[in-house]
């Protein structure tokens, strides 16, 4: 039986993820895939350490899915990998200083294992990502507009999104009862289409190493559609 479980937001924190591995292994129904979405990295722990332990799982430990985040997206904009070098959004959040530690705290060669992980994954009807397609910073919540939500979930073409941009744990479905959309190109305006009117889901899967003491996460049964919010207490 495949069952997921599905993380977001270790921000460097190895405790927290250690944490969430021991209760992984204590569930009924063995996990068969980890997928993590992004913000392995942040500026609170240690990111190296968190990197390694990624890489290199001990024995008959999951090999983890690891897709980029906001964070490593901030690092490599550090490391003039993307179009942006000066790092604009990263010094308005965290300033010269934090741009400086999180430069630190990644080795050259952990940016180069960071650029090879996926930008998401497409599995099963269910796209899982850190932000959204529309970006990394894309951060969706209950409270974001059912308009916006329903063109993030037509752009990702499935049925349940599965993000970890807000850090938050929460289900959210978007029933469209008329969807109708019109392309316009160099060529003029394109017929319009009508979107499908099935109930879409979106996911927030909390937050591994973001607060302090505490690591939330998700499991999910895609035979099933079960959907389960775990949360830890880290002493």
């Amino acid at each position: 039986m495949v069952n997921w479980a599905i993380l977001s937001g270790i921000e460097g924190n190895l405790a927290a993820y250690e944490a969430v591995l021991g209760d992984m292994r204590r569930q009924r129904d063995p996990v068969t895939d980890l997928y993590i979405l992004g913000d392995v990295i942040g500026l609170q722990g240690d990111n190296e350490a968190v990197i390694q332990r990624l890489r290199f799982p001990r024995p008959h430990e999951l090999i983890p899915q690891v897709c980029m985040g906001w964070w490593e997206e901030q690092c490599f904009n550090l490391h003039g990998l993307s179009g942006l070098p000066q790092a604009p959004e990263l010094i308005a959040q965290v300033g010269g200083n934090g741009a400086k530690q999180l430069w630190e705290s990644v080795s050259r060669e952990s940016v180069q294992w960071l650029r090879s992980c996926h930008f998401g994954f497409h599995e099963l009807g269910c796209l899982l990502i850190h932000g959204s397609t529309v970006s990394y910073a894309d951060e969706l919540t209950p409270e974001t507009s059912p308009i916006q939500l329903c063109d993030r979930l037509i752009r990702a073409d499935a049925n349940h999104l599965f993000c970890g941009r807000s850090g938050l744990s929460f289900e959210c479905w978007v029933t469209p009862v008329g969807l109708r959309s019109t392309i316009t190109t160099l060529d003029g305006v394109q017929d319009p289409q009508d979107q499908g009117k099935t109930p879409r889901r979106i996911v927030g899967v909390g937050s591994v190493g973001r607060t302090p003491g505490q690591a939330t996460y998700t499991l999910y049964n895609p035979s099933t559609d079960r959907l389960t919010f775990k949360t830890i207490i880290i002493s």
